[in-house]
């Protein structure tokens, strides 16, 4: 297991290097610059701006510069905030995005599993019908029609919710909601389909005319094995969930790393990019090793690198 997780963990490091690289390339490809986006700006002030963000140095040598920063947990200064610098920055955010996100993933999990088990045990009826609208539903409406139409319903006319605020869990209602449509709709559809295919199995059915209780059965042996995909589809909709959706944020105006993203992308700010894009790229890798741990643990035919297994 620490051996795995070493290997895994110098290829996190270096996908994480690749993203930087690829960003920073990018960015600096773009025509244009962070500081003549709004109004032209004079020439010598220009100048001034560039050497004091050293973006008059050859670029392999800003390159140099910003990795050198980053070894030491420094993610540079915003171009744009003249208070904070990208670590504040994203430190202020970041916990509003993991709140937002684990709440959408606790709603998604919570209900995506429970749709997803009625419906394979009514298969062909009424609530397995009713599930499947609701799946397609969340998968066909996106987050960013989604989020206008809880609160035009539930804000607007019905008044039960309030929006564009961050201040109790009354205001994060409807944007947990929003968030949690899609993968909700994801994971009750995996789950259906997982289950369908493990209740035709012989050891299901063996179990069943040995009579065993139905709730053991199911626990025992359908549950377990049925969820064992959806483990796989739960990493990638926890890193994006987890380090914030840029169009609920932006809709509902919560304070979260996702609205600052887009904003960063808005100002052509090159640090506070780069930072945020480091975040949910280590996200994403960290989430899919725990994942894949995770995966050991809820079957143990399932073998590390290393050990046998495949």
């Amino acid at each position: 297991m620490l051996r795995f997780i070493i290997k895994r963990g110098i290829l996190a490091l270096v996908t994480i290097w690749i993203i930087v690289t690829i960003t920073f390339i990018i960015m600096h490809a773009v025509p244009g610059g962070p500081f003549t986006q709004e109004r032209p700006v004079p020439p010598a002030v220009l100048a001034n701006l560039n050497r004091a963000y050293h973006l008059d140095e050859p670029l392999l040598m800003q390159y140099a510069r910003y990795l050198g920063s980053l070894l030491q947990g420094d993610l540079g200064p915003s171009m744009v905030s003249a208070t904070r610098d990208v670590n504040q920055m994203l430190a202020d955010t970041l916990p509003v995005s993991i709140q937002l996100g684990l709440q959408a993933l606790i709603v998604a999990l919570i209900f995506g599993l429970s749709f997803g088990m009625i419906s394979a045990f009514f298969h062909n009826k009424l609530p397995d019908r009713i599930v499947s609208v609701v799946a397609v539903i969340g998968a066909a409406v996106p987050s960013f029609v989604m989020a206008p139409l809880l609160i035009q319903v539930f804000a607007m006319e019905l008044k039960w919710f309030p929006v564009a605020r961050w201040e109790t869990m009354k205001h994060t209602v409807l944007p947990t909601v929003a968030l949690s449509f899609l993968p909700l709709a994801q994971i009750t559809r995996m789950m259906r389909s997982s289950m369908l295919e493990v209740l035709q199995q012989d050891y299901i059915k063996t179990a069943k005319s040995k009579g065993l209780a139905q709730a053991r059965v199911i626990m025992k042996h359908t549950l377990r094995n049925s969820i064992m995909p959806v483990i796989t589809l739960v990493g990638p909709i926890a890193a994006g969930l987890l380090t914030g959706t840029f169009a609920v944020e932006k809709i509902f105006s919560v304070p979260g790393a996702g609205k600052l993203f887009v904003q960063s992308i808005e100002n052509r700010d090159y640090p506070l990019i780069l930072g945020t894009t480091i975040i949910y790229g280590s996200a994403l890798v960290v989430i899919n090793l725990l994942t894949d741990i995770l995966y050991t643990i809820v079957d143990p035919r399932v073998k590390l690198p290393g050990k046998g297994g495949r």
